[in-house]
């Protein structure tokens, strides 16, 4: 009698000692090897690596018996270095066993033996798959003229009561699975049957017009169903991708990175963006101008819809370039002007406008401002012409954003408002996390902390929601600043810890930058300079410099410059700290940043106060008083402790009467006129 011996439960990646202790795949091992190698023990430096082990042989018994054979003379370390050559490695087992139990590939091998013909076809044809896959997949790739698609599910069904085939049930359906030793005798079968290429091809074209068919489904009231099943196919467009590559397939390739760059950004996998177009631009380069047939791809009878058509690829190439120079951008990566042009190449209407408006997004805070508004000015024209909803939207809350660069709180919240709603009709969620984003931001210039913190809580709850952790780690800065507003620096602190952290498991250049700001100010606030200091440097450090060895004036530069200014005054060196706030505020007035303009005077005026110009000090404090006051943009509690302390030092030696005098006549200067008196002082 055969008895049918399923798998053992095998350990999740997070589980503890305790966790494993209780599997019973990590039991069956743990008592094979003790029986082989007695001083063999699961404790923290093993633990990691059996856990491996039993995912990777799937808890199949036979192969976790014959692996702990293997402990005493290769280590659990050892074993799981070698698993990439598994059927070597547990080669030999009991001699007492029948034959089909003597090796892992004996005993796969026989249960494939009793497989019918169309059993093994579909079985060996599932192993071209990464990470399992769902029926269409397997129908589409499986299924060719010597099997007919329709019967797929059937055998599929056969292999699943056989144990050589796993399947989970998800949301999205079925999802079907080898396990990974099976995968890999299949793997053999193919190539022993000369169809791993003629099945590889078909899967890149499956899982390309899969990514293009999720694409269209990312800007929409659909974007959670398709990040999900995006998600579960990871492995699966990856080996298409490196798939294209190999194959020199430049027009696949493409196809692949334009469709998943929109992805990859909202799931905020830049690195994954940035290798993938660099790798498939590469191979355009390489074959820019050549025919098909000197592309080295040969398509067999049952593939041909799947030969390339280089006519394609210039057009297709200059999308990826624009996709990859606003990724650039987000990489921190500024010292390419002329990528923000580079949209300009691309033949479809909508296309070209969502690259222009992409470039615009990515590349506002690349140091030069009026590019970027140019760019999007372009855009929001070209998206009214084609009726493009969405595409008006982002550029209406792209625009919002320069807004709140400016300080202009009327734009601001006229365009942040409209994008919102366009958003909300169009059901597109990440669309309505950015619109809320500057609404909160009003909210926050503004003075209403309690409506900007519940703004920010509500786009954290829906960032989370949809797995958008980029954002997670955005709107967690955002919650932290404003506590740091309110004057509760230990909540700021809390929030804005969690945000860097998980900004810098991302990757994500800005989460960090505005987390790690938030954490310096805080540190100022409650006496830690140096801890201040280094927060600081910190952003510096992230901060592009051009071949001239010049600092890029990115948009958050303002900030981090006059925080530095501030520690320096508190330290008591006017010197530095005059020459940093001027620094400070030439930059905040390339931007037009009227909000960092103001903070930098009342810097100043700390400066010359600490060097005793109180009489243009007070000019200073005045001058900033009165840009507020047109702006709209009250001293937070935050910023209050500074100009209180300014303010009550320069008073001081000037009295009631001269300090009012003076304050009030720098009420009348503009920010540049008032700047210009720093001009007429020498501080030592």
């Amino acid at each position: 009698m055969v008895w049918n011996v399923p798998p053992l439960e095998t350990p999740d990646a997070a589980a503890d000692l305790d966790a494993l202790e209780r599997t019973g795949s990590v039991r069956l091992f743990v008592a094979r090897a003790r029986a082989t190698n007695r001083e063999f023990a699961l404790d923290a430096d093993t633990a990691p690596a059996v856990a491996t082990l039993c995912r990777r042989l799937d808890g199949i018994p036979l192969a976790l018996e014959l692996a702990a054979t293997r402990v005493r003379a290769l280590g659990v370390h050892g074993l799981v270095a070698r698993l990439d050559d598994r059927f070597r490695l547990l080669a030999t087992g009991h001699r007492g066993a029948p034959p089909r139990q003597r090796t892992l590939h004996a005993m796969i091998g026989w249960s494939w033996d009793l497989l019918t013909g169309p059993e093994r076809l579909a079985l060996r044809r599932l192993a071209v798959h990464a990470g399992g896959c769902t029926l269409p997949a397997a129908e589409a790739v499986c299924g060719a003229d010597d099997l007919p698609a329709a019967d797929v599910l059937d055998l599929l069904a056969r292999l699943v009561d056989r144990s050589l085939v796993t399947v989970t049930h998800t949301a999205d359906g079925p999802r079907y699975r080898l396990l990974e030793s099976v995968a890999a005798y299949c793997v053999e079968r193919v190539h022993e049957a000369g169809e791993f290429e003629s099945l590889r091809r078909r899967h890149r074209r499956y899982y390309t017009d899969l990514a293009e068919e999720a694409e269209r489904h990312l800007y929409g009231h659909e974007q959670r169903r398709w990040l999900r099943r995006l998600d579960a196919e990871t492995a699966n467009l990856r080996a298409a991708l490196d798939g294209a590559v190999a194959g020199r397939d430049p027009e696949g390739g493409l196809r692949l990175v334009n469709a998943m760059t929109w992805y990859w950004f909202l799931r905020g996998r830049l690195a994954e963006a940035k290798r993938s177009s660099a790798s498939v631009l590469a191979l355009t380069a390489e074959t820019a101008g050549v025919t098909a047939k000197t592309t080295g791809i040969t398509e067999t009878a049952d593939v041909t819809a799947g030969v390339p058509d280089t006519t394609r690829v210039p057009a297709l190439r200059a999308r990826a370039l624009a996709w990859q120079a606003g990724i650039a951008f987000l990489h921190g990566d500024t010292t390419d002007r002329a990528a923000m042009l580079l949209y300009e190449d691309i033949d479809d209407p909508g296309e070209r406008a969502r690259a222009q408006w992409f470039l615009a997004f990515t590349g506002m805070g690349a140091g030069d401002p009026a590019a970027s508004e140019k760019l999007l000015d372009g855009a929001l024209a070209a998206f009214g012409l084609l009726d493009d909803q969405w595409g008006t939207a982002a550029a209406l809350v792209t625009r919002a954003k320069h807004a709140h660069i400016r300080a202009d709180p009327a734009a601001l919240e006229r365009d942040s408002e409209r994008a919102s709603e366009l958003f909300g009709a169009i059901g597109d969620r990440w669309g309505q996390l950015q619109a809320t984003e500057w609404l909160g931001g009003l909210a926050e210039m503004t003075g209403d902390y309690e409506r900007a913190d519940r703004l920010h809580r509500d786009g954290l709850h829906l960032a989370e929601e949809l797995g958008l952790w980029p954002e997670v780690a955005v709107r967690l800065a955002w919650i932290g600043w404003i506590a740091l507003q309110r004057g509760d620096h230990i909540r700021a602190r809390e929030w804005c810890e969690r945000a860097a952290r998980l900004a810098a498991e991302q990757g994500h250049q800005a989460g960090q930058v505005f987390a790690e700001t938030v954490l310096a100010y805080a540190a100022r606030r409650e006496g830690a300079l140096d801890l201040a200091e280094t927060h600081l440097r910190n952003v510096l450090r992230w901060t592009p410099r051009r071949e001239d060895g010049e600092t890029d004036h990115l948009v958050h530069l303002p900030m981090i410059l006059v925080e530095l200014g501030f520690v320096f005054e508190e330290r008591g060196d006017a010197a530095t700290a005059l020459a940093t706030h001027l620094e400070s505020f030439t930059t905040a007035r390339e931007f037009d940043a009227f909000r960092d303009m103001a903070r930098a005077l009342e810097g100043l005026a700390g400066a010359l106060s600490l060097a005793g110009e109180q009489d243009h000090a007070a000019q200073l404090l005045g001058a900033a008083a009165s840009a507020r006051l047109a702006t709209a943009m009250p001293l937070a509690p935050a910023e209050r402790g500074d100009v209180d302390r300014i303010t009550a030092r320069t008073r001081d030696a000037l009295g009631e009467d001269g300090f009012t005098s003076s304050f009030e006549r720098g009420g009348d200067l503009t920010p540049e006129e008032a700047r210009s008196l720093v001009d007429r002082v020498t501080v030592p």
